[in-house]
């Protein structure tokens, strides 16, 4: 069955993002930053007032991906003012990797900027994240910076920026 990939426009669509981040980024963190630091950024960036919000006044948009009627991961996304998309989130519970759901995620992603004549998708990634690097690098993308930024609380991100072209 193909994957349904669904725009998040209701509160409730939120709440159930919001409990996917929550353990998405649980599972799958740990292994890379402090317990600590992911409470605090999936409060900061992941809840559901902090997704409405990037919904409502920062222009993002959040799309679930949903194989049946269960949430498979989700992707969020904003255009820039120079005609890139910034993939800002792109999650897939453990359960649902290695299924195909990132390529047909990818898929979409590539067609939305196709239809808006967006030219590049560009992310950032913990430059200790190898296994999402490796994903984004087998999609395409490749590395044209690093970056660390300061996001409070004493935490910084140490991240890589990623881009891809679309042709």
């Amino acid at each position: 069955m193909k994957l349904q990939i669904a725009k998040v426009v209701s509160a409730e669509d939120i709440k159930q993002l919001a409990q996917a981040a929550l353990k998405i980024w649980n599972e799958y963190y740990i292994q890379i930053i402090t317990k600590e630091q992911i409470d605090y950024m999936v409060n900061k960036f992941q809840s559901a007032e902090a997704i409405a919000d990037q919904i409502e006044n920062q222009g993002y948009e959040y799309y679930l991906l949903k194989p049946e009627d269960a949430i498979a991961g989700y992707i969020g996304v904003k255009e820039t003012p120079q005609d890139f998309l910034f993939l800002s989130k792109f999650y897939i519970l453990k359960e649902n990797r290695g299924k195909g759901y990132a390529r047909e995620a990818m898929d979409f992603m590539t067609e939305l900027c196709k239809q808006r004549g967006i030219k590049k998708i560009w992310l950032t990634v913990n430059r200790n994240n190898e296994n999402s690097i490796k994903v984004y690098e087998k999609f395409g993308f490749h590395v044209i910076k690093t970056q660390v930024s300061d996001i409070g609380n004493g935490y910084v991100m140490d991240d890589f920026i990623m881009e891809k072209d679309i042709l």
